[in-house]
């Protein structure tokens, strides 16, 4: 295809703005499926892994492709949330221009900022989408406000301000340039029902990728997919030269090594298929099969004149905790893997396609220790794994420190909260607590919206703590800021760890004497092990209390009194809350079937 008939772009925004729905709508609307495929009648059909359906967000960048009129518009969905922006940075360096997508009614948060800054910085042309214009707490024109004033804020060129903006209702597939407001306040787009708009912006808007289709071959790799037949897939762009099926090339790794090879397939990408090519040229994205060993960031380069692209510039991580073999009484009876040759082995096949994980020595040979974006982003690794059939254990996350200059360093976030009047009090305090620092604060249509600066360390569980102080109605977005000398750490009280004192199945009777206590994670009937966490008491000391004893029988009415025991269900924490919770001297142990929290205290000390 010539180069003046394609477009490379990425779809941007901030998590939940609707970039796959909007991709979803695009890929019907260009009749990319029959009528009688099943993803004609599906939703988030780019959102293919389990836990991007669970969870609703898109954690995985995708490589799609519709045909337009005479045009082939490559597309690049993105995560939208913070802690999966490594994947977001390496996509963005495929693309020749972007679609901001931003919400009506929530306007500019930190990771629209955090989004568009990296795709200006590298030159991308932008359009720009308001979409759910059909809330009826829409405020367009202070979003478009909002936009305006990010613009001039980034922008690297001042052809970057020049941005045409467009209306959306994405879940619906319509695009236009024409609104008129509802009486009850929601916007209605009159000029337009389909797409078409979007369509004819793009190829008037988006440059065609410029390159020279004859100069020596250059592909980077920017993602990774596994076949099992044909093994490692290496996907990139064409940034010069020709690429064919059965030719020699040569892989310059990241870390310098260079090493022969043959692009034994050679595919091009035609809706959620990879279709395959005998030829490509320079400004295609494609996947090619039968290089060894190639890995993201890498080139495949021109066998007689090899040379490198400039490699990738991905943002550090700053949470890292320790993944330990489980050690644990019940170790080895709920999982597949457990071995550290086996975690070991699946923690480095991961450390090949995700780019903003990194994996360091531990505290000894059975230990490593797992660095990435944020809460979120190694929780998700954990998840994948468990559900794989790994088991292991994890110690408190913690920030990476910097040492610069003599100086010690710590992560710093920027924080948007929504939330409604009646809870601003609440966030006010609870973020002077964390030693968060207000930078804003004014009314929406809803509510209040907060932004804050705070070290990330401080920031580690507030998520779940807001979500229990405001019943479920307060939204936070954080997105990594910058390296600041290291400040004063706040300590939450979380509670004294609340320990079995032996291994058994825990009693309705032993519970109704622990209840009152504290927090309690076992009901009657689960098994437990001397040492294993089995609540949170209300007070700061740590205790060991015995949830397996019975009643003793000495009559029939005693036999018979435990059916009157009235208790409450046991609090079951996510793996994110456990994340949040486990204590200093403490484990959580992960399995494909429980996450339990395990004391490394000795009972003995604790009853002494």
């Amino acid at each position: 295809m010539q180069q003046k008939q394609l477009r490379n772009i990425a779809i941007i925004a901030h998590v939940d703005h609707g970039k796959t729905t909007l991709v979803d709508a695009m890929l019907k609307q260009t009749k990319t499926f029959a009528i009688h495929q099943k993803e004609n009648q599906a939703t988030t059909i780019m959102d293919s892994n389990d836990l991007e359906r669970e969870k609703g967000v898109t954690i995985l960048s995708k490589n799609t492709a519709v045909f337009w009129k005479d045009y082939k518009i490559n597309i690049l969905d993105t995560p939208g949330h913070a802690d999966f922006s490594g994947e977001v940075e390496r996509v963005l360096n495929m693309a020749d221009g972007c679609i901001l997508l931003v919400d009506a009614a929530e306007g500019v948060l930190s990771q629209t900022r955090f989004v568009l800054k990296l795709a200006l910085e590298l030159g991308l042309a932008p359009v720009v989408l308001i979409n759910k214009v059909d809330r009826k707490d829409q405020r367009i024109a202070e979003v478009e406000s909002e936009v305006a004033d990010l613009f001039l804020e980034l922008a690297t060129q001042d052809s970057q301000l020049d941005f045409p903006t467009l209306y959306a209702r994405g879940i619906d597939g319509i695009v236009g340039k024409e609104i008129e407001e509802q009486s009850d306040y929601s916007v209605n787009i009159t000029d337009s029902t389909d797409l078409e708009p979007l369509f004819e912006t793009i190829i008037d808007k988006i440059p065609y990728p410029v390159a020279d289709e004859s100069a020596p071959l250059q592909i980077q790799v920017n993602s990774l997919d596994w076949d099992q037949h044909k093994g490692r897939i290496a996907i990139g762009r064409i940034f010069r030269g020709t690429v064919k099926k059965n030719q020699p090339v040569k892989v310059l790794h990241t870390n310098g090594k260079v090493e022969a090879g043959s692009v034994v397939y050679l595919f091009n990408h035609f809706g959620l298929e990879r279709r395959e090519v005998d030829v490509a040229s320079a400004g295609e994205i494609v996947a090619i099969a039968g290089m060894p060993d190639p890995g993201i960031g890498d080139t495949i380069a021109d066998t007689h004149e090899p040379e490198a692209l400039p490699q990738m510039d991905i943002t550090e991580p700053t949470v890292k905790m320790q993944l330990m073999v489980n050690t644990s009484p019940f170790a080895g009876q709920e999982a597949e893997f457990s071995t550290s040759r086996q975690l070991q082995a699946r923690l480095k096949k991961e450390l090949e396609t995700n780019v903003g994980l990194r994996m360091l020595p531990g505290t000894s040979g059975e230990n490593v220790m797992i660095v990435g974006r944020g809460e979120l982003h190694l929780a998700i690794l954990i998840e994948t794994m468990r559900r794989e059939g790994y088991e292991f254990s994890l110690s408190k996350p913690q920030v990476v420190l910097r040492e610069e200059d003599g100086q010690t360093l710590e992560p710093w976030e920027h924080v948007t909260i929504d939330i409604t009047d009646e809870y601003t009090g609440t966030i006010t305090s609870t973020m002077a607590k964390r030693r968060g620092e207000m930078k804003n604060m004014h009314q929406t249509k809803t509510g209040v919206r907060f932004e804050y600066e705070i070290s990330t360390a401080n920031l580690i569980g507030y998520r779940s703590e807001l979500l229990t102080t405001t019943s479920g109605e307060g939204v936070v977005h954080n997105t990594f800021l910058e390296y600041r000398p290291l400040t004063e750490r706040i300590v939450i009280h979380r509670g004294g760890a609340m320990i079995a004192h032996q291994t058994g199945s825990v009693t309705a009777y032993s519970l109704e004497k622990s209840q009152p206590r504290g927090s309690l994670f076992v009901d009657p009937g689960d098994k437990v092990y001397a040492g294993q966490v089995v609540g949170i008491n209300k007070r700061s000391e740590e205790m060991v209390i015995n949830v397996v004893r019975g009643k003793k029988l000495t009559n029939m009415r005693a036999s018979s009194a435990d059916t009157t025991v009235v208790l409450t269900p046991a609090w079951r924490p996510s793996l994110e809350q456990f994340l949040t919770i486990v204590g200093d001297n403490e484990v959580l142990e992960v399995t494909p079937e429980s996450l339990r929290l395990r004391s490394m205290i000795d009972n003995k000390k604790l009853a002494g």
